[in-house]
């Protein structure tokens, strides 16, 4: 699995953005930035935030809960989930069993296919 370093390094090369850059946007020094990446240390979740925010990824990805970087950057996604968090515990918990069943099905769909 990877670690909070390697997670929050990979965004930011890919943005071309320097350990510096971040660091000014952070307001800290190069070498905590240095020290995430090179899991040394681990920032609180406020500080995780604010650098998924600057690398503009999700902090679910940065800790590990989400193996994609912009899994709720699609706004489809991202308003099924709002409205399926509106709905009463009841409601969600049944649309939540469908899903589970479609995407049990979709899997054992690919599994046969091989």
């Amino acid at each position: 699995m990877s670690t909070f370093g390697k997670r929050m390094s990979a965004p930011r090369k890919e943005r071309r953005m320097t350990q510096g850059e971040l660091a000014r946007l952070q307001k800290t020094s190069i070498s905590v930035i240095g020290r995430y990446e090179r899991d040394e240390m681990n920032p609180g979740i406020e500080v995780a935030k604010k650098i998924a925010g600057f690398l503009d990824t999700a902090v679910g990805y940065l800790v590990g809960k989400a193996e994609k970087a912009d899994l709720f950057k699609d706004p489809a996604m991202f308003q099924r989930l709002v409205e399926l968090d509106k709905m009463d515990n009841t409601k969600k918990s049944h649309n939540l069993h469908v899903l589970d069943g479609f995407i049990k099905s979709v899997k054992l769909k690919n599994i046969a296919a091989l």
